[in-house]
């Protein structure tokens, strides 16, 4: 779960705090292009407003207007999809034929969302199950994943803490990596021990500066299956102490910036800190993907679109190959 969603929860509950009646709506499945992808969230106020989206603007209006004149979600859960005619198509402006299914649920205090807030603060994953026919929520630990499951009974979501992003070193492309990474809704931590790299990090938002030694801090975060960790300072001595110990976590994605032999030379080391090699073998290094990328912002957006690939379970083996950039990576950190 992002930020917005999670904002979008906390938006819920203030509004019935103060008295309204709100309905959730989630995006369960869609087919074609869509513009929001299934586990979506926008909620509907009994006066019109919304926070969220489920489209992108296509069907809002529509759900807005049924919400308020209580042609949906009353009293209990119910589903309505758009796009399933070309007339609907071309009424609801919805791309290249797609089609959208929402489930809309009326909230109460058997939803349960202030104890799922609590729960997502406390840095865990729940899984929430919603009783189509009662509206009744029950919630437990979450397993690997965060798929949305409908079969028209029980709505299934998962919901966790935000994604977490670790750069080890301050230098000119770790700026850039901390700015798209923070686009894509990262909580991101740059390491840097080194005095003379820190100097303005105070004042890009949503980015921590730590002065930790890198394996201390790897460990002190505790990272985990929402997490990931790029290594950019092509210094042994600060990178290596972040990889052994962030390749022995569930991250979902540790990089390290270098050529193909740099990198190789690199995992050698790691086996002589009992980094095991079926650990060594999850390095993605050279890291981020082969788009022919020269410059710094060019090298960061190939880094985050090899996270954001791997993050959605994208299988990249037969895709662009890594990124060697022997050449270009020299002199730009």
């Amino acid at each position: 779960m992002n930020s917005i969603d999670i904002d979008v929860i906390r938006t819920a509950l203030d509004w019935q705090h103060k008295g309204h009646r709100v309905v959730l709506g989630t995006v369960v499945r869609t087919w074609g292009s869509a513009p929001r992808p299934p586990g979506s969230l926008m909620i509907i106020r009994d006066d019109g407003q919304v926070a969220g989206s489920v489209s992108g603007g296509c069907i809002e209006d529509d759900l807005i207007r049924r919400v308020a004149a209580g042609e949906l979600a009353m009293r209990m859960p119910e589903t309505t999809t758009y796009g399933q005619t070309a007339e609907e198509v071309r009424r609801f402006g919805l791309p290249c034929g797609g089609s959208v299914q929402v489930v809309l649920e009326p909230l109460s205090p058997q939803s349960q969302l202030r104890e799922l807030l609590v729960l997502i603060e406390q840095h865990q994953r729940v899984e929430r199950r919603l009783d189509m026919a009662t509206g009744m929520v029950k919630m437990g630990v979450a397993q690997d994943g965060d798929k949305v499951q409908f079969d028209g009974q029980t709505l299934t979501t998962v919901h966790g803490p935000r994604l977490r992003l670790v750069v080890i070193g301050g230098g000119q492309l770790s700026r850039y990596l901390a700015a798209m990474a923070v686009m894509l809704d990262y909580q991101v931590t740059i390491c840097e021990p080194r005095a003379e790299y820190h100097e303005g990090w105070e004042d890009m938002a949503g980015v921590t500066l730590s002065t930790q030694m890198p394996d201390d801090l790897v460990l002190a975060m505790n990272l985990d299956h929402n997490s990931a960790l790029v290594a950019v300072t092509h210094d042994p001595k600060l990178d290596d102490l972040a990889l052994m110990e962030a390749l022995r976590t569930p991250a979902f994605y540790v990089g390290a910036l270098g050529s193909r032999h740099n990198n190789a030379q690199r995992r050698k080391r790691l086996l002589d800190f009992d980094v095991t090699e079926a650990e060594a073998a999850q390095l993605h290094g050279p890291v981020g993907l082969n788009l022919g990328a020269l410059t710094p912002p060019e090298i960061a957006m190939s880094i985050v679109a090899e996270m954001t690939a791997m993050r959605r379970g994208v299988d990249l083996s037969q895709a662009l190959s890594n990124w060697e950039g022997s050449k270009t990576v020299c002199g730009l950190v």
